[in-house]
């Protein structure tokens, strides 16, 4: 699988699939972009947390009163995943090796995979990045990624990796990686789905290029997830489309600068660091309800996710059916599961219209929380079609969202999912 990502290093293009069907492509080498944004080298290993800007929003500190993740096994097709890490320390689970180079599983050829899992079940130790679900454990699975410079020399395509991801015991995989289509790797994820996992994947960094599809996030039972900044503002380069199904903060946070895992990088991110949350989201409300199958936990994100008013059964192009809010479960208790057998995001309709001009509002009376309101995207060629909420509501509580949306038209048929 060839991969595209942009802005960045690398700019591999992506190729177009329509995600209602397969299109064959060449043969080309397995190659994945990681959908991670250039990182800027001035961060401190000990100041990696007070920048993780969205713990706090998110009250994490609150949830895990409820829930750490504990049970939950979180499958990382990645880089690799160093275990020796301050953070991860004691996180990480025999792991598998699907590269076919040399190396094992915990050899983060890049220093992404390791980020990932540091988001999803890092302690924090040391100074360390805080992950959403430090109960929960990653299995690291080691694909091949762009950047990897031997990538040319085997012929271990991602179709390996997701498939070995999807015969471990986790519950969840989490692909933080875009690129174009290929029949083995779209059969690999439906097997995945056919076991009953979860399988989350970043929806790709090019909104500002080709903002083509990208896959896996592109196959049908796949959630792909878009990244949102401190502001609740879709990220200039999350990329939109009919496959993109949640949000989740990927802006403005810290990353491992490289491989060599010496200090963090600012001013970075990505709907690689967004996957990552969404994953470890999952995790939290799993762990709450071990009984419950993945359309359920699927279900629950959906239902819980925040939305403009009046458009909850709606997706948008940008943030799909909002951004994931577990905090709404596991303290609010909200949430229908639903029908364990019937994926959640089934043939709906996707909200096409113009945004409506931004319409300031103060503090919610009663709750105290910043109200939040629809955005115009300034520097975009898509701006009249653009669906580009504030959400920053979304992160701090409920009931503070009162902007009034236009009525728009509802012209674009959501793909059918499969399970």
């Amino acid at each position: 699988m060839t991969a595209g990502h942009n802005p960045g290093p690398g700019g591999w293009p992506l190729w177009h699939m329509a995600r209602r069907r397969l299109l064959l492509v060449p043969a080309l080498a397995g190659v994945l972009t990681a959908c991670l944004m250039g990182p800027v080298p001035v961060a401190r290993a000990d100041d990696a947390r007070s920048q993780q800007w969205y713990l706090d929003a998110m009250q994490a500190e609150k949830m895990w009163k409820v829930s750490t993740g504990k049970g939950i096994k979180v499958a990382v097709v990645d880089t690799g995943v160093d275990s020796t890490t301050d953070s991860l320390r004691g996180q990480v689970l025999p792991g598998i090796d699907a590269t076919g180079l040399p190396g094992e599983a915990t050899d983060d050829y890049a220093g992404h995979g390791t980020t990932i899992a540091e988001y999803i079940v890092g302690t924090g130790r040391n100074g360390g990045l805080q992950g959403l679900a430090p109960g929960a454990k990653v299995i690291p699975v080691r694909a091949v990624l762009d950047g990897f410079k031997e990538w040319e020399k085997t012929t271990k395509r991602s179709s390996d990796a997701i498939r070995a991801a999807a015969d471990t015991d986790a519950q969840i995989l989490n692909l933080s990686f875009a690129g174009m289509p290929f029949a083995d790797t779209a059969e690999a994820v439906e097997y995945a789905l056919s076991k009953g996992k979860l399988v989350f994947a970043g929806v790709g960094n090019d909104r500002k290029g080709d903002n083509l599809p990208s896959y896996p996030a592109g196959y049908p039972g796949v959630v792909g997830v878009a990244a949102s900044d401190k502001e609740g503002e879709v990220g200039e380069f999350s990329q939109s489309g009919d496959y993109v199904d949640l949000s989740a903060p990927g802006v403005d946070i810290p990353v491992w600068c490289d491989e060599k895992l010496q200090s963090y990088c600012t001013d970075s991110g990505g709907t690689s660091m967004a996957t990552a949350i969404a994953s470890a989201s999952a995790a939290l409300i799993w762990s709450k309800h071990p009984d419950w199958t993945a359309n359920q936990v699927l279900r629950v994100l959906v239902d819980t996710a925040g939305r403009k008013d009046g458009k909850k059964d709606v997706a948008s192009r940008y943030i799909g059916y909002g951004a994931v809010r577990p905090r709404i479960h596991l303290l609010e208790g909200e949430g229908d599961p639903g029908d364990p057998d019937k994926n959640p995001i089934e043939a709906v309709e996707l909200d096409a219209s113009p945004p409506a001009s931004p319409s300031p509002e103060g503090n919610d009376a009663k709750s105290g929380d910043k109200a939040g309101n629809d955005r115009v995207e300034k520097a975009s060629s898509e701006a009249a079609a653009e669906e580009s909420d504030n959400d920053l509501w979304i992160y701090l509580g409920a009931g503070a969202a009162a902007a009034v949306v236009a009525v728009g038209a509802f012209v674009l048929v959501r793909r059918t999912r499969r399970t």
